[in-house]
């Protein structure tokens, strides 16, 4: 039998890196858009740094899969 706290520590983890991802994104982003409004040629760059901060929503998805399945 599962406790309430093993699925609240995964909604825990998951939704710590959606929080963190979504506000770097947010900052990036605004940042982004001045630089590629100003210099057209550093879109490539803009979207690379636009994508690296949503690995931490994949780490908080594996760190919730691996409690859940800490389980069986």
């Amino acid at each position: 039998m599962v406790s309430w706290e093993v699925p609240l520590g995964a909604a825990i983890a998951f939704t710590g890196g959606a929080i963190g991802t979504a506000w770097a994104q947010s900052r990036i982003g605004t940042a982004g858009a001045a630089t590629v409004a100003e210099r057209p040629e550093t879109i490539g760059s803009m979207i690379i740094l636009e994508a690296i901060p949503e690995t931490l929503v994949i780490l908080g998805f594996v760190v919730a899969s691996m409690i859940i399945l800490m389980l069986k």
